[in-house]
């Protein structure tokens, strides 16, 4: 088995979020020490013996069966993402060892072209670990100006956690940042070695609590769509539309591009900020 440290890190995190009354068991007479559910219990609903959960969830035993596994990823209501990962924890790779190299090369010149002729759409090309390989003009009035910071601050993880203007760009920020960091954790494949991600984990643990408290909270999250607001003092709020566009053969990287309902206050005050012009007050 591999990853140990890393699988029972997952389970106890995915005990740690069940409520003990959800799964029909009754108020523990003994004040229970941590919140979630005790790996008895996990084993009794598992229908496996409690000392072979326990060798599990440290990584002490050797195949485990897809009934087996099905069975444990039922009691802890794993969704199909989740249930993803801990297969990934669990089954032995057939080539452990190999490291991800860092990111060097400038995108394609066809996908520079793409996302700055998005603009006025605000549209970002991110890499697996959410470093902002590209930003087109828009992407940069709304949120940040990414390609004026440092290669090495260019990461969308960072700049959440490490500029206090971001807990004011977004009012729902702990949603933000909570999503950002699942997304990572996502993203970090167990039997592949990647020193840029775990430097980055690593500097942001030491640098934020905040960071520390949701990567222990072992959260995934995979980008696809959805809706998010921006607080600008020239216009107020701006609520967007994102969606995600997945690049082929690029290692994971993905577009994300923001537009608002069209004929919304949003659709407005987004104009008025990228281009400077549009009906009325943008207020």
């Amino acid at each position: 088995m591999v990853a140990s440290g890393e699988l029972r890190a997952f389970l106890m995190s995915r005990r740690a979020a069940i409520d003990p009354a959800s799964v029909g068991l009754p108020q523990s007479p003994v004040q229970r020490r941590a919140r979630g559910l005790r790996r008895a219990e996990v084993a009794a609903l598992s229908g496996v013996s409690v000392d072979y959960y326990a060798r599990l969830e440290q990584g002490r035993v050797g195949v485990v069966s897809d009934q087996v596994l099905t069975a444990i990823e039922d009691a802890l209501h794993l969704d199909s993402l989740e249930r993803q990962h801990l297969r990934a924890l669990v089954v032995p790779h057939r080539f452990p060892g190999r490291r991800q190299p860092p990111v060097t090369a400038r995108p394609r010149a066809a996908l520079q072209t793409l996302v700055a002729s998005m603009d006025p759409i605000p549209a970002l090309l991110l890499s697996r670990r959410l470093d902002v390989l590209l930003s087109n003009r828009a992407a940069r009035i709304l949120s940040a100006d990414f390609d004026a910071m440092p290669v090495a601050e260019r990461n969308i993880v960072r700049w959440l956690f490490l500029d206090p203007r971001t807990r004011v760009l977004f009012p729902q920020w702990e949603e933000v940042a909570a999503e950002a960091v699942a997304a990572l954790r996502a993203n970090r494949n167990p039997h592949v070695q990647d020193d840029e991600l775990e430097r980055l984990v690593g500097v942001l643990k030491t640098a934020s609590a905040d960071f520390a408290r949701m990567w222990a909270d072992y959260r995934l999250y995979q980008h696809g769509h959805g809706r998010k607001q921006f607080l600008h003092e020239a216009v107020g709020v701006i609520t967007v539309n994102w969606e995600t566009l997945p690049i082929p053969g690029a290692d994971g990287a993905f577009i994300s591009a923001y537009t608002p309902d069209v004929g919304s206050p949003s659709e407005e005050r987004l104009r008025f900020l990228v281009t400077g012009t549009g009906a009325g007050s943008p207020a």
